[in-house]
């Protein structure tokens, strides 16, 4: 037996691969995993992986560089998610073999109309089991959900706040300078409860957050569930169902600001959305300066409404004045009329007087001293 070296027969592995697919390009449907990124050098390693249940029939190593790279951050954008292990992806691939490396595929492009479709589906599957496990509490109209906690109503001035967000975070700095230098002077009390809220687990980290709220007895007035925006796409945490049960059942009034304008996670529909943490904070402001301006409004209302009761008053005194005077003996004795007295009492029963009575008769500037002769 004549025995050849390794690399002669890998040679011809190679010569028998390139025969049969050359420069010929597949589209392929995945699942990704072992995911690698080397953002300075924009190389990606991974492994595409196929499933029968739960059990992995297919596998193989693969890998984008810089051409292929370009749709990995594409797929960043548009899906607000990083490009991470248990995503399902189609993909266009290029057989590639190596005498050293072995067999691999190089990724050449993604279809992220395929993997925004299926994160769409993967949305609404959350959202109708939301829905249809919650026995009546949370529905549904054409554009709306409505939960228990979106219908708690707010009290008349916020004051005490518990802001779950992310250690020296953009979100944490921008909701607290809004919140404690606005412009009315509000005071604020802000407990804050912090942990990583990007990430794969993260959305159990938040729910941890909720039962130390919970547990803490603390009556807050809401819920601040803010993170910031900027270069971070990874939403993930906030579409898991668990998370938004917890969130569309919660006993304190939640507002979420995420921090991105343009998407609404599955959590911003179970509470009040207010999309950055700025504007939740603006929020919480102009609610208790609503309650403020209506509170001056009222108290503008009393005033306006006592000093129209005090004119009215005056004009009735006026008016009486008036009557008093017209009724006033002196002034109906200038009309005509005269003034009867008895024993220095005015006579307004003739019953009182007998003939011979010496009566005083009052005219205008007289007076008339006489004896009765005779009553008819």
């Amino acid at each position: 037996m004549q025995a050849i070296n390794l690399s002669q027969l890998l040679y011809k592995i190679d010569e028998t691969l390139q025969s049969q697919f050359g420069y010929q390009t597949f589209w392929i449907k995945a699942e990704i995993t072992d995911v690698k990124k080397y953002e300075s050098k924009r190389w990606c390693f991974l492994k595409l992986i196929e499933k029968k249940d739960t059990e992995i029939i297919a596998e193989m190593k693969a890998t984008a560089w810089s051409q292929g790279y370009v749709f990995i951050e594409q797929f960043e954008r548009l899906t607000q998610q990083h490009f991470a292990n248990g995503l399902q992806i189609i993909c266009k691939v290029k057989v590639k073999y190596s005498i050293k490396y072995g067999l691999s595929f190089d990724v050449l492009e993604i279809d992220n109309s395929f993997a925004l479709g299926q994160i769409e589906l993967q949305k609404q599957a959350t959202l109708k089991r939301l829905v249809d496990e919650s026995n009546g509490q949370i529905t549904k109209d054409e554009e709306h959900y409505f939960t228990p906690n979106k219908k708690l109503k707010l009290p008349v001035v916020i004051q005490k706040i518990a802001l779950i967000t992310a250690q020296n975070s953009d979100g944490q700095r921008d909701f607290n300078n809004e919140l404690l230098n606005n412009n009315y002077g509000y005071a604020f009390e802000v407990d804050e409860y912090l942990c990583q809220i990007q990430g794969e687990n993260a959305h159990q980290n938040i729910i941890k957050q909720f039962e130390q709220i919970f547990a803490s007895n603390i009556q807050y007035d809401c819920v601040a569930m803010v993170r910031g925006g900027g270069s971070e796409t990874d939403f993930k945490p906030f579409e898991q169902y668990d998370l938004a049960k917890l969130v569309a059942n919660f006993h304190i009034p939640i507002f979420t600001g995420i921090g991105h304008d343009r998407n609404t996670s599955i959590v911003d529909l179970m509470a009040r959305q207010l999309k950055t943490p700025t504007k939740v904070a603006a929020q919480i402001v102009d609610h208790n300066y609503m309650f403020e301006n209506n509170l001056l409004y009222q108290f503008n209302q009393i005033e306006q409404n006592i000093a129209l009761k005090i004119d009215r008053a005056k004009q009735n005194l006026v008016n009486l004045k008036r009557l008093l005077q017209s009724l006033d003996p002196q002034n109906v004795l200038k009309k005509g009329y005269a003034l009867v007295k008895f024993n220095n009492k005015i006579i307004s029963n003739t019953n009182q007087l007998q003939k011979g009575n010496e009566i005083e008769t009052y005219i205008k500037n007289t007076k008339i001293v006489s004896k009765i002769s005779n009553i008819e």
